[in-house]
């Protein structure tokens, strides 16, 4: 339906939003290579400094 209001076939449309799925994957392996380095933080430390902090 969509593909006829707005006179594209269903292969572009299907082809534009694959392309904007991998845009996103692309941005989240550049993000997780950015902080590859970073320090691991335990879970439990983080919700006690968290609480600590009144965020939660």
């Amino acid at each position: 339906m969509k593909a006829a209001e707005i006179e594209k076939s269903v292969s572009d449309l299907v082809n534009a939003a694959l392309r904007r799925s991998l845009a996103e994957d692309a941005d989240d392996l550049a993000a997780f290579g950015d902080r590859a380095k970073e320090p691991n933080l335990d879970f439990e430390a983080v919700v006690k400094d968290l609480r600590r902090r009144g965020k939660l």
